[in-house]
């Protein structure tokens, strides 16, 4: 399976869309979507190279493969959690739970279940209760657009009633089913409550720079994790484009220096 797509960001239509269907307020209830989305990806879906942001669970794929890899593999395969690498290097540990399974004749499911993916960092075994036909469909959707995660997201919190939980504000609640029972264990509700209140405080984002910002993401130049915001980083990666493509000096964001940016990434 290819894991880079085209790597479409959000636009502000895909986020009350989500809110619609989880039958949120599109404006009392939207800090809190964005702090979900800002504690489990930082707040975009993809890396650089526009694969989806992922990480392998090592206990799920013990789980998923009853064990059988544990003794060759216990990097990949173990009763407890942990072994993470972090951003691009957790393909490599999921490409050798793939070739495993693959060898074994299981297939690619098991692997493709037992990683986290896209803006939400839905599971893969819980690919079919978000909406999707299994894991590898989930996957595959996911890699062409954060749309595509986000509605994955929206799809797996609405079947296990988690909308209640956002509309409350009971990040405990909501923290202890979508990121387990050890949730305290990395502050998932108190890092929950803190974003909701950043985002509810009046902190935003615009769209329109942050669509921007995934295109410099993706066109090597560095502007941060999108966020909307534009500050320095952006601005030098704006600066760093514009010197690249022969467009003269400067840092802001105007209508040409925008479509130019977009139509450079192939998201124009």
């Amino acid at each position: 399976m290819r894991f880079a797509g085209k790597g479409t960001p959000l636009v502000q239509a895909d986020l009350l869309a989500a809110l619609d269907r989880l039958g949120l307020d599109p404006t009392a209830d939207l800090p809190a979507l964005e702090a979900v989305l800002a504690v489990e990806s930082r707040g975009f879906g993809f890396l650089p190279d526009r694969r989806p942001k992922v990480l392998f669970e090592r206990h799920i794929f013990h789980r998923e493969t009853s064990g059988r890899f544990a003794a060759v593999a216990p990097d990949l395969s173990a009763k407890t959690g942990g072994g993470y690498v972090g951003g691009a290097g957790e393909y490599d540990r999921l490409a050798r739970a793939l070739a495993l399974c693959r060898d074994a004749g299981l297939g690619e499911e098991p692997a493709l279940r037992s990683a986290s993916w896209g803006l939400g960092q839905v599971m893969g075994f819980n690919a079919q209760v978000s909406g999707y036909a299994s894991a590898a469909d989930m996957v595959r959707r996911m890699c062409e657009s954060e749309a595509a995660q986000l509605a994955g997201m929206a799809g797996f919190i609405r079947s296990e009633g988690l909308d209640a939980r956002l509309r409350t504000r009971d990040w405990a609640g909501f923290a202890r089913r979508y990121n387990g029972s050890n949730y305290w264990k990395h502050q998932y509700d108190v890092r929950l409550k803190a974003a909701f209140e950043r985002f509810a405080g009046g902190v935003s984002r615009d769209f329109r720079t942050r669509a921007a910002q995934g295109a410099l993401l993706y066109l090597g130049h560095n502007p941060g994790e999108p966020d909307g915001i534009l500050g320095q980083n952006t601005r030098r990666a704006i600066a760093a484009f514009r010197h690249a493509e022969g467009l003269g000096r400067g840092e802001t964001l105007d209508d040409a220096i925008h479509a130019a940016i977009m139509k450079k990434a192939g998201l124009g």
